[in-house]
């Protein structure tokens, strides 16, 4: 890899948490990841990519104050919520 192309990738720390929906349980798993992705990816196409096998899919974006980008995703079964931070 060039020094040009290292430059136009962006480092990423990615939360993801999938929330237990039975009630009474507030339980949710979390995994965190590091990732690098080119300098303007674009965040839900990346999202959209790992559930493009879901049947029912709703994404919601909220762009926060610190500069992360949150993406609430809701499937048939379950709901997930991507977290991207840059390093």
């Amino acid at each position: 890899m060039t020094k040009q192309e290292e430059q136009e990738m962006q480092e990423y720390e990615v939360i993801r948490e999938i929330f237990n929906l039975c009630p009474g349980n507030q339980m949710r798993d979390i995994f965190i990841e590091e990732i690098e992705l080119p300098e303007q990816a674009d965040l839900e196409a990346y999202v959209k990519e790992k559930f493009k096998n879901e049947a029912e899919l709703k994404i919601e974006r909220t762009d926060k104050e610190d500069g992360s980008v949150v993406f609430d995703v809701m499937t048939a079964a379950i709901h997930q919520r991507y977290t991207f931070s840059r390093f």
